[in-house]
Parts: structure tokens; sequence; C-alpha cells
């Protein structure tokens, strides 16, 4: 058994009934490394070993998925869901389509998923699932053809009250009616077993814009504690997503400038600034199969394009990470800090190596971890859930202010559990206290199960 008052000991013991798990083992050790002088604070949690079990998935479902693509040709991929704990409420995490998935990045997104959920607020327990498909260059009906062939499976997994899945990377609203439709017509049930719908289905409004507002909100409400506004102020964003674009727009709205955009190939430098103008380009041209980023030079004559590069070597004063895990490392955000970047709001799950993380702690600039930065998107489907168990339907305005109000109990939050006596609010703590205390509770109130 691990032992729980010592780091190294304990990601030993992690590590040697996970091997091969890189990113899940970095996850975990994130989170023990802030949880452990807290347990010790607190041994009733010790003595219910509450942290060795919730690196222990509920369950891990592992199943092949078979298919057929245009010409005819069979294809294998390999599909799963990661069912990490329901001890607060239904299963919840998104689907991923990307061939960089495998279990250990979906034990570390359904992990991370536990204490994200549980800081929102809402009744959802964490989970995360996807393939090692890549949906990019394949036709809707190869796509479609894929989901269904996903679906004959997962759908034994899953329910409103079970496991409530909803998009990620490479899942948009095409893959989730796909999904959905097939769902309906096995089980004959029309219920709310997975959230990012359309909106002529059950979706929600707002769910688009979600993760990447949550994190500029959020990014507002840490820099409101040094008196400090958005406006004014210029930002580096990578990825070209929905949470980029999302982040970009909320960006310029209160007064910012946006300054890069990235996807794979490398990213775009705009001195003058994104529009509103730039970011609906950006949206429309992603859209297309195979797109990428450098088109926006020809169209955008001022802007740069840096191929193979990520933008943090731009100096700015805030950063907001969007696209994937650990694209921002220990070299990159010590040139970020000497660029002058006063806050970091991660928009994305993980998208800061442990050296950044560190580097960002020990310069003591505003550091929101995932886990409570980019929460808007699950908040939001949360919020698509109870409509459906409610069969309402709630407007724009409504469900933005609701996202600002919980993206704003998720910061105090993080402040009350990682408040300095200086002032100074370690994110990172906070996030990981506040999100493991409410689940520790109510796994005691069950008792050993």
């Amino acid at each position: 058994m691990a032992k729980i008052d010592d780091l190294s000991s304990f990601m030993d013991w992690v590590a040697s009934r996970n091997p091969g798990e890189p990113e899940f083992h970095q996850a975990v050790r994130e989170v023990a490394g802030t949880i452990l002088p807290f347990i010790q604070e607190n041994p009733v949690y010790a003595e219910a070993r509450i942290l060795e079990r919730l690196t222990e998935p509920d369950r891990v479902v592992s199943f092949r998925v078979t298919w057929e693509d245009d010409a005819g040709k069979v294809h294998v991929n390999r599909g799963y869901r990661v069912q990490f704990s329901n001890a607060i409420g239904p299963y919840k995490g998104g689907i991923r389509f990307h061939p960089s998935v495998t279990q250990s990045v979906l034990k570390f997104l359904g992990f991370e998923q536990i204490f994200k959920n549980s800081l929102t607020g809402l009744p959802m327990g964490g989970g995360k699932g996807g393939a090692d498909f890549d949906p990019k260059g394949r036709s809707d009906r190869e796509i479609m053809r894929f989901c269904q062939s996903f679906m004959t499976e997962l759908y034994r997994h899953v329910g409103p009250d079970i496991d409530v899945p909803a998009g990620d990377i490479g899942v948009g609203g095409r893959e989730i009616g796909y999904m959905f439709g097939l769902y309906k017509r096995i089980t004959n049930h029309f219920n709310g077993v997975l959230t990012g719908k359309g909106l002529e289905y059950g979706g929600s409004l707002m769910r688009p814009e979600a993760t990447g507002y949550g994190a500029v909100y959020f990014l507002e409400n840490m820099l409101h504690t040094r008196g400090q506004e958005i406006a004014g102020k210029s930002a580096c964003i990578s990825g070209s997503g929905n949470v980029a674009t999302h982040a970009a727009e909320k960006i310029l709205q209160r007064g910012g400038k946006v300054l890069t955009l990235s996807d794979s190939s490398g990213f775009i430098h705009d001195p003058a600034g994104l529009t509103e103008e730039k970011i609906a380009w950006v949206k429309r041209h992603k859209r297309k199969p195979g797109a990428r980023l450098e088109a926006f030079t020809a169209e955008f004559k001022d802007a740069e394009f840096h191929r193979g590069k990520r933008p943090w070597i731009v100096p700015c004063d805030v950063a907001l990470p969007c696209a994937t895990q650990n694209e921002l490392n220990g070299e990159e955000a010590r040139t970020l800090v000497a660029n002058g970047c006063i806050a970091v709001s991660e928009g994305a799950n993980m998208p800061t190596t442990d050296e950044g993380v560190h580097c960002f702690l020990d310069a003591r600039i505003l550091f929101a971890p995932g886990k409570a930065a980019n929460a808007g998107g699950v908040a939001m489907s949360g919020l698509e859930m109870s409509q459906n168990s409610a069969r309402l339907h709630r407007t724009s305005e409504d469900l933005r202010q609701a996202l600002k109000k919980i993206m704003s109990d998720i910061h105090d939050a993080c402040v009350r559990h990682g408040g300095g006596k200086d002032g100074h609010v370690d994110y990172v703590k906070g996030a990981n206290v506040a999100g493991f205390k409410k689940v520790a509770d109510a796994m005691l109130a069950f008792g050993v199960v």
C-alpha cells in the first residue's frame, strides 16, 4: 500500500500499478503534490485511503470498433470508456477521436474530470472516453459509420443516470448527432445520454462558447484580485478550435488584444490584433476538411505564420493555452514570464508540463489550472443535463449569467483553499483541495465500497 505521507513513494506505487502511462502519472502527481499535505492535516481521509481509491477507476471498458470506408476497406480501431468516479453524480466527460488516444491519455483526462466536475458545484462524476480514430480527411458517411460502430458497444455502458458523455477533440455536433441517433434506435429511449447535442433534439444554447468564455471569465476574476482588467492587455492564445476562437472572441469583447492562434502546423502572429472579422474567418476556415491556419496570412497580409512553432515566444500580458496537453513546456513558460506575462488561464486539459507549472508558481504570476479555468464547458454540459431531465429550454442570456456565476464560484473556492497570508493565491492548490474535499466527503459517507 502507498505511503500517503510521501509523494515519491506514493507515485512509485501509482506507477507500479499503472505501468507505461506517463500522462496519467503526470496528472496524479500534480494533484497528489497539493492534496497530500491537506490529507495529513485531515487524517480521516488517509485512514479511508481516499486518494488511493480515487487513483483507481471504477472501471475501464476497452472495445473493438470495426467500420468500412467509402472504398469498402475494413478498418479496426480501439474504443474506450474510463469511468473513474461517480461519488457525486453520474460519470461525466467527453469522447475524444484522435490518433493520440490511449488508455493513459483517457485515464489522465478522466482523473482530472473528477475534480473539475466537483468544482462546478453540479452533481457530476468523472469519466472520459474515445478512440484512436482520426476523423481528419474522412467523409461524413465514413464518420457516420465509425460513430455508429462506436456507439454499438458504448450504449451498454452509458445512460442519463449512469454515464453522460460529451464531445471533445475530434467530436463535435455532427459526431454527437450520429452517436445519439444510433443510441436512440437501439434503446428506444429519448433521453439526455449525451450532451453537446443539436438544439433541435435537446441541446443547449451557449455550449460551443462555454469553455472559451469560461477561461476568460476565470482570467478576469484572477486579474480583479490585483485590481486589474483585461482591457488594454495583449493575449497569446494557442489552438484554433471552439475553445480558442471563443476565448479570443471574449478577450476582444473585454477590450483586450489577441495576438496569436495556432494549430498542429504552427501559429499565426497578428501584431495589429485579431478582429471579429478575422476570428469569424478562422471559425469558417477550420471547419473545412484538412484546413490549416497558414492560409490566414494569404487573407490577412499583416499577419505572420510561424511553421512548426508555438506562440509562447510572442511577448504578451496574458496567455491562454487552449489546444492540447503538454503544449507549454518549462522553457516556454520561462520565456512568457521573462517577456512580462502576468497571468495564464488554461483553456485545455493539462496543457502545461510539470516544469512549466512550477515555473509559473515560482514566479508567483496568476496561474489557473485547467481543472478550474476550463470547467465552463462541462458546467454548461451539466446545465444541458438538467434541461433534458426537466424538459426545459433556457435562454442564452440566462445561461451566460449562470456560466459567469459558476466560474466566479470556482474562483472563490480556489481562493478559499489556496490563498496565503500574504494575499497570494496558489490556484493549483486551491482547485485541487476544493475539488478533492467534496468528492472525498461523499466517499466517506458511502463507507468502504
